[in-house]
């Protein structure tokens, strides 16, 4: 179990430091796009890729944290809901919650959109949406970051505990 909390909090930090530049490049390309005429009918389409690599990211993270700590993987088809759920939620015994509800509540915008993503043309995305999440992906990312590598120092001390 030791081991195995470690490589999940490692893995924490490897993912979430992908995530980090996910974020980054979304912001970059539009804020950047956006001042060149000839980009800005791409940017709507660049910037929802990384959007949606962003939560599916998050989402790789919650994965790993159900499988490997709390040994049960959400299934089906609320798939997508249920991870949020699952790390808003201490499990006795186990470990404490992984998300706080700022957190939650700030992921719930991003998972909404990851559907669209994966169920609509592209030149269906609405700029004005898009523009709002980016707009709050540097507020989500920090309170999001805070939580999982709190989530991470917690796998460390208590895989140090079961050592000692």
């Amino acid at each position: 179990m030791t081991e195995s909390y470690l490589a999940v909090a490692g893995r924490i930090r490897r993912e979430l430091g992908e995530v980090k530049s996910v974020v980054e490049r979304a912001r970059r390309i539009w804020t950047v796009a956006g001042r060149n005429e000839e980009a800005v009918e791409y940017r709507v389409d660049a910037v929802a890729l990384n959007l949606h690599g962003f939560y599916a990211g998050l989402e790789r993270i919650f994965e790993t944290i159900a499988r490997r700590v709390d040994q049960t993987v959400p299934e089906g088809g609320s798939w997508h809901q249920e991870p949020l759920d699952q790390m808003n939620t201490e499990l006795s015994g186990v470990r404490p919650p992984v998300l706080s509800d700022e957190s939650r509540k700030q992921l719930e915008r991003y998972r909404g959109f990851l559907h669209v993503v994966r169920n609509v043309y592209t030149f269906e995305f609405e700029s004005e949406q898009i523009d709002l999440l980016v707009s709050r992906l540097p507020q989500t990312i920090d309170v999001v970051e805070e939580d999982l590598l709190a989530f991470a120092e917690f796998l460390d001390e208590v895989a140090q505990s079961t050592d000692n």
